[in-house]
């Protein structure tokens, strides 16, 4: 086919946002004749206003990493995260208006226990 004779869909980031799908269509009459139509599905005339995830799929295909994580910092992240997600402490019931459950003794038994302080 010639240039500007065949179907496409585009997707275009910058400088004005768009999604579009171009193909050669019928033109109206009995001659079997074509002509260029384009369906626009999404229109933005400016870059600027692009939302961020918009803005961050367009920096990963320009291959800009400023707005990603590193490996390693994502690494350090998970290693002070991890362990306090995988070690779950149960949940102990005790009575409303009471100084905690008796479980609780335990955290500051090496120190004197608990005060309750006086008025």
């Amino acid at each position: 086919l010639a240039p500007g004779k065949t179907n496409y869909v585009r997707f275009r980031l910058s400088p004005d946002v768009a999604i579009a799908i171009g193909a050669q269509v019928k033109r109206p009459g009995e001659q079997m004749i074509s002509e260029p139509a384009e369906f626009m599905i999404a229109q933005q005339p400016h870059g600027d206003e692009m939302g961020p995830y918009e803005r961050l799929l367009g920096d990963a295909l320009d291959g800009d990493a400023t707005f990603f994580a590193r490996e390693d910092s994502v690494e350090a992240a998970w290693s002070i995260v991890g362990p306090v997600l995988g070690d779950v402490t149960p949940a102990v019931e005790y009575a409303p208006g009471s100084w905690g459950p008796r479980e609780a003794e335990q955290l500051t038994a090496d120190v004197g226990g608990w005060h309750e302080p006086t008025a």
